[in-house]
């Protein structure tokens, strides 16, 4: 399975152990039609527009059914959901896409123009959260 990620598990940060040394396709991309969120500063949260969207930063994998079933899909945040998006060449990936259903409007902070989960780390000081164990 072919899954862009843009926070938490990609390389360098927190929950990557979570994808078991699958390996990294390279950095990608979305296309420009996405808002990106920090939801409670804890991890980001993607979701498709119609207008105002953005191409936001990520990493490419290639993860096995075992590795998504007993691993990495088990500890993402319920609030999100597989999916599919678009990349900037015009191929589409896997993705975790927030369910805003999900989310009270006081737990989300648009985040779109930063471009990227590390970038949003970078203007809050912060370094990576620890791993969730959920």
């Amino acid at each position: 399975m072919r899954i862009f990620l843009n926070g938490t598990a990609m390389s360098g940060q927190a929950d990557q152990v979570f994808l078991r040394g699958a390996p990294l396709l390279g950095t990608a991309r979305t296309a420009p039609r996405y808002r990106f969120y920090a939801v409670r500063g804890e991890f980001p949260g993607l979701v498709a527009v119609e207008s105002g969207g953005r191409s936001i930063e990520g990493e490419l994998y290639d993860i096995d059914d075992e590795v998504w079933r007993t691993s990495l899909g088990p500890a993402e945040p319920r609030e999100l959901a597989l999916g599919e998006v678009e990349l900037d060449d015009g191929q589409t990936a896997h993705a975790m896409i927030l369910d805003t259903t999900m989310v009270r409007d006081d737990e989300i902070v648009d985040i779109t123009e930063l471009g990227g989960w590390r970038a949003f780390l970078r203007s809050t000081g912060a370094d990576a959260p620890a791993p969730r164990t959920s």
